[in-house]
């Protein structure tokens, strides 16, 4: 059964997502949410386990990561379409996220991504092993757009498994990536993100059961900001597929987290990247 709360706090998660650089004060989230300011933050607090302010600025140092290595834009512009119009604060923020400065970041970040002219010894090497996948099955929300977008699904379907007490059947979560965001525009690019699931599971009304294909897959572990996986992958597709003489399956890429964002610092997140082979 559906917790009339739900749809309350799907819609808060949303607009953070979709507006970081609007104000995102408790008083502006309640108004979204359609509740009193001073009910709102213990109902998030109490369905979500994190409190309104700090799931705000989860969220936008996330979008700031990203952008950071993904962007050529200034840091200036990457704070302010952030909701930062104080540098300085931005940079205090985001380096009590990370531990480095916005800029120390993004130079690491590009120094991650191999290219044709850079070195191997030059950017980092991922540990990378061939195994034997079972099949499996999702709970899953679609998303069309950018790939560093996706979290806005993350977080929705995360607060429908709390809000319908579904957490006892989850067994992970996932994230499965069907382009090549070097390819595609990123307007287009397809994804799901979803919650790994038993094969008894009931799928809910608004969830999709996705189908996870049995076979082998080589296995990249990452550690560190999600905002690096765009290295592991090239790194994967880049180096360590042509030099394995493995060839890819006919299937997507998939994403396995193996911690959980609001509780873990993001230098010690653990992403598994499962690239199918034939």
């Amino acid at each position: 059964m559906t917790n009339p709360y739900e749809a309350r706090l799907l819609r808060v998660k949303d607009y953070i997502h979709d507006n970081p650089a609007a104000d995102l004060s408790l008083d502006a989230l309640a108004d979204v949410a359609a509740m009193s300011r001073f009910h709102w933050h213990r109902v998030f607090h109490g369905m979500t386990g994190e409190t309104c302010a700090a799931a705000v600025r989860r969220i936008r140092m996330h979008r700031a990561a990203c952008w950071l290595v993904q962007r050529d834009w200034s840091i200036g512009e990457v704070a302010a379409r952030c909701g930062y119009d104080n540098i300085a604060s931005f940079t205090r923020i985001f380096r009590e996220a990370f531990g480095v400065t916005p800029a120390a970041f993004r130079k690491r970040g590009a120094l991650a991504s191999p290219s044709p002219e850079t070195h191997r010894g030059e950017f980092s090497m991922y540990p990378v092993e061939i195994k034997e996948r079972s099949g499996g099955r999702m709970a899953a929300l679609a998303h069309t757009g950018p790939y560093l977008e996706i979290g806005k699904k993350f977080e929705a379907i995360s607060a429908m498994f709390t809000s319908r007490g579904l957490w006892p059947s989850a067994r992970g979560m996932a994230g499965v990536y069907y382009d090549d965001p070097n390819a595609v525009a990123e307007s287009k690019l397809r994804s799901h993100a979803g919650i790994l699931v038993s094969d008894d599971f009931e799928m809910p009304d608004g969830m999709e059961d996705l189908q996870i294909p049995a076979g082998k897959v080589a296995v990249l572990t990452h550690t560190g900001p999600y905002a690096g996986l765009k290295a592991a992958y090239d790194y994967l597709y880049g180096v360590w597929l042509p030099e394995s003489g493995e060839e890819p399956g006919d299937a997507p890429a998939m994403e396995v987290y193996l911690n959980d964002p609001t509780d873990t610092a993001p230098e010690d997140l653990v992403t598994e990247l499962y690239l199918p082979l034939k």
